[in-house]
């Protein structure tokens, strides 16, 4: 009965009707982010609209004397609901903010975040440090961002390697908790996912898919750094675990789809199937 309050409370939240992003501060996230979709489409202003609704959601706060100002949630909000875009029903996308509805907060901060980090080795002895981030996504709790890192979004050092985005890395990851509580890289899937006829299917197929393209992109990380061969186009972080290959997957589709369709036609696939979106 918690769980039913908790969602009805939540999807009451939702349907009010929020505050309108004004249409200059709009566009100029559109055409600072060139992985959003074009101004003038149908597409951003139903991402305009479901970005005022997560807006009216959550609760923005600065770190360290960070000022947060309106561009910069906008900023989050536009980037964090691409993945949404087509979740939801086409007269309430904002439904699709479901997915969204486990924490409040957003913190921002003007650099790296420090998280303390604590960690026992084979022999006992417990060592502690303070590990510098661009984001961390926690169950239940808040998610934090590194501004610059959201500032730079879609930017690469160069075509043979993929950019990132670190706001959908996170909330990637927020999705993927509302399985099981923690990230593995299995998020909950739709019903007739692929056409596969029962859930159990459907997870089967989705960790075939998975887990295949995961041991390869290992595979050739290791190659490139224990042998020298070519590196991966897709970000070496992905291969520290299948969580962090999910999420990073999903950087790579949103910010570059052309290129990850080429790089992963399958997961490309799975992620279409998965987000609702039409075929290329």
């Amino acid at each position: 009965m918690a769980f039913l309050h908790t969602l009805t409370r939540w999807l009451r939240r939702i349907a009010a009707r929020p505050a309108p992003i004004p249409d200059a501060l709009w566009q100029r996230t559109l055409a600072h982010y060139s992985f959003l979709p074009p101004a003038g489409s149908a597409d951003a202003a139903r991402l305009q609209r479901l970005a005022a609704h997560f807006l009216a959601s959550k609760e923005f706060s600065g770190a360290h004397g960070l000022r947060v100002r309106d561009h910069m949630a906008v900023a989050v909000a536009a980037q964090a609901c691409l993945p949404l875009l087509h979740l939801g029903p086409p007269d309430a996308p904002e439904r699709a903010l479901v997915w969204y509805g486990n924490f409040v907060g957003i913190v921002l901060y003007p650099g790296a975040a420090l998280a303390p980090r604590r960690q026992r080795d084979g022999a006992g002895v417990v060592h502690e440090w303070r590990e510098a981030l661009l984001g961390e996504a926690m169950h239940g709790g808040p998610l934090v961002l590194s501004w610059p890192a959201v500032q730079r979004a879609g930017l690469a050092e160069d075509e043979t390697r993929s950019a990132g985005c670190v706001v959908i890395h996170e909330f990637m990851h927020k999705m993927d908790m509302r399985a099981a509580g923690t990230a593995d890289g299995a998020p909950p899937l739709p019903d007739g996912f692929m056409g596969a006829a029962r859930p159990r299917e459907a997870a089967r197929l989705w960790q075939r898919i998975w887990s295949d393209a995961y041991a390869a992109h290992r595979q050739q990380c290791t190659l490139a750094e224990r042998f020298g061969g070519a590196p991966p186009w897709l970000d070496t972080y992905a291969a520290k675990s299948p969580a962090e290959f999910f999420a990073t997957a999903c950087e790579a589709h949103f910010v570059q789809p052309a290129r990850f369709a080429e790089e992963f036609p399958s997961l490309a696939t799975a992620l279409r199937a998965f987000f609702r979106q039409s075929a290329p």
